[in-house]
């Protein structure tokens, strides 16, 4: 497929940018006699397009079955000529034009992919909760588009710091909204296990009661999921076409594991004689609720510490979608389990993973000297080193041994660090790491690197996708997560799906600049880098009208990412000659979180009676104004 031109102000601002998008004159327009028309395989897909699309509009956009009509928009499963075998998993074809819109694809995922797009290609306002006034036009296009890489991971650490099912569901739209297709949840670490394991209670009631930074449970005291939690979470993100990978980790970041089982002498399934497990720095082990790694392991002579890992595997295997199963296998250093120790201890673990029928994946020093990962096993290199350097070596080594590989280099893909950092500043304060990224990593770092040729002797047919990692060492809510997050793995969203040769940072900035009107308004959290130019964007009031002769009230909101409130300037005309100041009213920004929206409000009498137009126009240092006009509403 060829790839479609630069960016400009007749391409659609779409982030990833689609593999081909052909522009045309005029468009197709939403409108309240739209319907949705699906077959019985895509209601689903369908029904998720309407729910997008309704609070914005108003509209009942109903969803029926058959073929539609004019002006409709048409969700279509079967065979595309313009995919080839190895593209129609994820892809699809769109159109839109005046006579209506639809998406073709040959599964319901490709069609998940295809209104993503339509979302995009919408004005940015469809993201509103509440209505706005529109028109809501799509300008005519086709489409083909399908994934460069098959696996395109969001990795979230609820070990260090405890996050609620909620909190993950609510991760799952966002990140979902861009073609992202797998969640990696970290559930286990030396500070905190997660989800419930039958038969070992221990392991979340003793386990799952800490934090990162909990001095001793003094505060932030930890929780878990129930089993129930875990596949609702699983349902969850399956609606959004995203498989769940579990990580337990191993044979180190287990503290937690240990502290909750070393003294479960009564447990059954144990020996009666559980303290051979640990085989850490410490013995009897204790607490260490700092950030410290590397002081944790479980002992591979001991039948104890498989019959736990057994039940972990089965029980998370069982209830996961993904074909992959995480063993981790990072961090374990030579003074707490020696290279032939450290291989045993995994040599014995993968079979537990294969015998669920699950594909084994770790950490790339999974690879290392002595380990016997089955085949098709993936490693997931995270060192931020590239090229020929001697750290690159575990990507080689699971080249060698004919695994796949999974691209999350930390200085190209770690969301926990900083934006900024050293003597720069430090950008989040408080909030995130700098180890990787010594200056900190902004969108440029995440943007600008290719996983097909990052590490020199590694090429791009072993490599089978790319992940954005969120460690929580710092991160304690939903709004820290999401401000690390964005706008960066959007970003990385780019680097995952669109191919290498379509990619340019310049003309990617616009389109990222885009996203920022749908963020805010979708209340989603981020960082309002000053390396991308935001915009001001402007949605009329859906009701601005006259009552007895005076206009009193709302009359526009005002997305304006990274601008504080006291630099916004407005002007008002409302149509009969006369302009006055409007009042802008909003959430400002705090260092960790973007303003809200703006509402923008204003009052006039009108002295003689008339059907007028009203212009709102916002003005901010070094921003174009931003002018929407308002027609009568009747």
């Amino acid at each position: 497929m060829s790839s479609s031109p630069p960016a400009s102000a007749a391409t659609p601002l779409v982030v990833p940018r689609p593999v081909s998008m052909t522009v045309g004159p005029g468009g197709f327009t939403l409108t309240g006699q739209t319907h949705i028309a699906a077959g019985p395989r895509s209601q689903a897909v369908a029904a998720a397009l309407a729910a997008y699309l309704r609070p914005a509009t108003g509209f009942p956009l109903p969803v029926v079955s058959g073929p539609g009509g004019g002006g409709d928009i048409r969700l279509e499963l079967g065979e595309t000529s313009e995919l080839t075998p190895g593209q129609a998993a994820e892809g699809y074809v769109l159109d839109a034009g005046p006579e209506g819109l639809s998406v073709a694809a040959e599964t319901e995922h490709g069609l998940f992919n295809g209104i993503q797009t339509i979302r995009q290609l919408l004005p940015a306002w469809i993201e509103s909760r509440t209505t706005v006034r529109g028109p809501w036009t799509i300008p005519s296009v086709h489409v083909v588009d399908h994934p460069r890489y098959g696996y395109r991971g969001f990795m979230l650490d609820i070990a260090r710091h405890f996050q609620t099912p909620g909190t993950v569901m609510r991760l799952i739209d966002e990140v979902s909204a861009y073609k992202l297709n797998t969640l990696h949840l970290h559930v286990s670490d030396d500070q905190g296990f997660r989800i419930v394991i039958d038969g070992f209670p221990k392991l979340t009631d003793i386990g799952g009661q800490g934090s990162v930074g909990t001095d001793g449970r003094t505060m932030d005291p930890g929780g878990f999921w129930t089993q129930q939690d875990y596949r609702d979470v699983v349902a969850y993100a399956a609606a959004h076409f995203m498989s769940v990978v579990p990580e337990v980790d191993s044979p180190g970041h287990n503290n937690a594991i240990i502290m909750s089982e070393y003294d479960d002498s009564a447990n059954k399934l144990l020996d009666g004689h559980p303290h051979d497990i640990n085989c850490g720095a410490h013995d009897p082990p204790q607490w260490n609720f700092t950030g410290d790694v590397g002081h944790s392991a479980m002992c591979p002579e001991s039948e104890n510490t498989f019959a736990i890992y057994d039940a972990i595997i089965t029980q998370l295997a069982a209830m996961s979608s993904s074909p992959y199963f995480h063993v981790g296998g990072d961090e374990v250093p030579s003074t707490v389990l020696s290279q032939d120790r450290y291989a045993a201890f995994l040599n014995a673990e993968m079979p537990l993973v294969t015998a669920q029928g699950k594909t084994v994946m770790g950490w790339a020093e999974l690879a290392g000297p002595g380990t016997e990962p089955p085949a098709g096993s993936v490693a997931e290199y995270w060192n931020p080193a590239s090229g020929d350097h001697p750290d690159t070596a575990s990507a080689r080594e699971a080249a060698a041994k004919g695994m796949k590989i999974v691209m999350a280099p930390a200085n190209h893909t770690y969301l926990d660090l900083k934006y900024v950092a050293g003597p720069d500043g430090d950008v989040p304060p408080g909030l995130g790491l700098s180890w990787a990224c010594e200056l900190g990593c902004d969108v440029d770092d995440f943007y600008d690197w290719d996983p097909g040729g990052y590490v020199t002797g590694v090429t791009d047919q072993d490599v089978i996708g790319v992940e954005g990692a969120l460690w929580s060492e710092t991160v304690r809510d939903l709004s820290e997560i999401q401000y690390l997050v964005f706008p960066r793995l959007i970003a990385l969203s780019e680097v995952g799906w669109t191919p290498e040769s379509a990619r340019d940072y310049a003309g990617f900035l616009p389109r990222l600049a885009a996203q920022g009107t749908r963020l805010t308004l979708a209340g989603t959290n981020f960082h309002p880098t000053p390396q991308v130019p935001w915009r001001l964007d402007l949605a009329a009031s859906p009701d601005v009208r006259a009552v007895h002769g005076e206009v009193d009230g709302t009359v526009a909101f005002l997305s304006a990412p990274g601008v504080p409130v006291a630099s916004i300037t407005v002007s008002i005309d409302w149509g009969d000659g006369s302009t006055s100041p409007g009042t802008v009213d909003g959430t400002p920004a705090t260092p960790t979180s973007v303003n809200s929206p703006y509402t923008i409000s204003g009052s006039r009498r009108y002295t003689s009676p008339g059907v007028l137009d009203v212009t709102v126009t916002v003005s901010a240092p070094g921003l174009p104004d931003a002018v929407v006009r308002i027609p009568p509403t009747g």
